[in-house]
């Protein structure tokens, strides 16, 4: 179920592609059972349809790319479909929640998207997150034949449908090449309020209305760490100006935690500082142990440890 908002939560990145074929996905599982096991609160993954060859527009923060931003992988690089991906998982861990960081969620029909987030939630015993994104890549709004230019549009569009079809028993919207009325779609999120929705982005005018009206958090899209703490005042001061109590939404912070020798005390350090600037949700990326499940579950059971003491001496 939904954990409490006054406390933060650790999440991690799940390694949910390769450059290459790995042959198995079993690190994968070992790394969402051993966060399960351990007491890592959440496990997200990342998201890509399918790839152009103009990988460089990455590098331009005008498309939604990071300035010099490389991508992990190249065109023909595997990418697991994330509903697909979580609905999997959760049938291997108990508690962990499940999460997107992010789903291009503008390129599925957002219908089918209400449908299989709702029947996640459902399966799942309540533990999916939806953090959401426009993307960067013109070429794959291409291949699902939307047109790229309307991506913040459309992703409007869907999260409304969503969460109409998510609330309400007799659904209706009208919007712009997309209107229903006295649609029914069962079952319902077990989460009151439907799937929480957490939105990606740079801080401008429109990622603030989309958080305003649609969001539980938000992911900070190129926020360094020097940045981090004006960027979730300046987010405060936009949400509470768009009529939005802005206690009510999250906001992720990454930090290191491996691979290699672990700094508890460094860690600390990182996680008291992303915390008293604002974080909820602090985030690890992932690494792969040569020991396997068993050996993750050890390494990510000293990282939570280090991280509830951090938290109790953040809270005092």
């Amino acid at each position: 179920m939904q954990p409490p908002a006054h406390a933060a939560q650790l999440s991690m990145a799940l390694p949910a592609y390769a450059a290459e074929d790995p042959g198995t996905w079993q690190h994968l599982f070992d790394t969402a059972c051993a966060a399960d096991l351990a007491g890592v609160d959440r496990v997200v993954m990342s998201d890509h349809v399918v790839y152009g060859e103009n990988l460089e527009a990455y590098a331009r923060p005008e498309l939604g790319g990071i300035a010099g931003g490389r991508q992990p992988t190249g065109p023909d690089g595997h990418w697991l479909e994330p509903i697909t991906t979580l609905s999997v998982l959760a049938g291997m861990t108990k508690r962990v929640r499940l999460g997107t960081n992010i789903i291009i969620a503008a390129l599925r029909r957002p219908v089918i998207l209400a449908k299989s987030a709702a029947t996640l939630d459902v399966l799942s015993g309540g533990r999916l997150d939806l953090g959401v994104g426009v993307g960067w890549q013109r070429e794959e709004y291409d291949a699902a034949g939307l047109d790229f230019a309307e991506r913040g549009r459309l992703l409007d569009q869907t999260l409304e449908v969503c969460q109409e079809l998510w609330t309400s028993g007799r659904a209706s919207v009208t919007q712009p090449g997309l209107a229903f009325d006295a649609i029914h779609m069962m079952p319902k999120p077990l989460q009151p309020g439907g799937v929480p929705i957490w939105v990606s982005g740079r801080l401008t005018p429109r990622v603030v209305r989309r958080l305003a009206r649609f969001g539980r958090g938000w992911i900070p899209w190129d926020v360094g760490a020097a940045e981090f703490g004006a960027a979730v005042a300046a987010l405060r001061d936009a949400l509470a100006a768009a009529g939005r109590d802005p206690a009510g939404i999250g906001v992720v912070a990454s930090v290191r935690a491996g691979p290699g020798r672990f700094d508890a005390a460094r860690f600390a350090d990182q996680v008291a500082a992303v915390i008293a600037s604002g974080a909820t949700d602090v985030r690890i990326g992932t690494w792969r142990a040569p020991g396997g499940q068993a050996e993750l579950t050890d390494q990510l059971t000293e990282i939570v440890a280090a991280f509830r003491a951090a938290m109790r001496s953040a809270t005092g």
